[in-house]
């Protein structure tokens, strides 16, 4: 007789992953411009964003935000504004999926292209919990996405943490399953992956930094 968990295994991965069987497929630079702080604090408004995600999203933003600069120095392409507009709407749709569930990650994106039209910005807020494709060459890690992923993996709540301290808190809460818990360890895996490539190719060891957020990560 077959075994049932292995005919299922397919099937719980693709729940986990939705778009890990979609092409990668590399987005257009001509996009219109990213909205700013003050649009984007107008689309919080909006969206009835609670004041925890609000305050959440401004520390994500801090840190994908230094980083992008930090790897524009480094001859990168990167665009620091773009970035932060991703990173700040990151959880735009978090606070309506706690009310009425859904995936606030693929709700979020729909409704950043609806109203910005920047589908740069939107990629960021689709992909920002797991990129669900293999990991690029490392030179091109340092792009708007994998910035967001990495931002969203140091920040617990509004504190800047380590990603070993962010995990530990993301399996005590969502953790409920093996599956679940195996999802939490694969996005734990790709954001150390992402910070030893940022710490070799922007020459910062970012483990050991709280990107002047007030908290020392241990």
């Amino acid at each position: 007789m077959p075994n049932a968990n292995a005919a299922d295994a397919p099937a719980s991965a693709a729940r986990r992953r939705p778009l890990a069987g979609l092409p990668y497929l590399r987005l257009s630079t001509a996009s219109p411009p990213p909205p700013d702080d003050k649009d984007c604090f107008a689309l919080w408004d909006e969206y009835d964003m609670f004041p925890n995600v609000r305050r959440h999203s401004l520390l994500v933003a801090h840190i994908a935000t230094s980083l992008a600069i930090r790897a524009a120095e480094r001859g990168f392409d990167a665009a620091a504004d773009e970035v932060r507009a991703s990173a700040l709407l990151h959880d735009i749709a978090k606070s309506y999926c706690l009310r009425h569930g859904g995936s606030h990650a693929l709700l979020g994106a729909a409704w950043v292209v609806e109203r910005t039209h920047n589908f740069r910005v939107a990629q960021g807020v689709l992909l920002h919990v797991h990129w669900p494709w293999p990991m690029p060459e490392q030179n091109a890690l340092c792009s708007l996405p994998f910035f967001i992923i990495y931002a969203d993996k140091r920040v617990r709540h509004d504190c800047c943490v380590s990603l070993a301290e962010r995990f530990e808190d993301l399996i005590a809460r969502y953790g409920k399953n093996e599956e679940a818990r195996q999802g939490i360890r694969a996005s734990f895996e790709q954001g150390k992956n992402l910070e030893q490539a940022f710490t070799n190719l922007l020459e910062w060891d970012i483990h050991e930094d709280t990107f002047d957020c007030g908290r020392l990560v241990h």
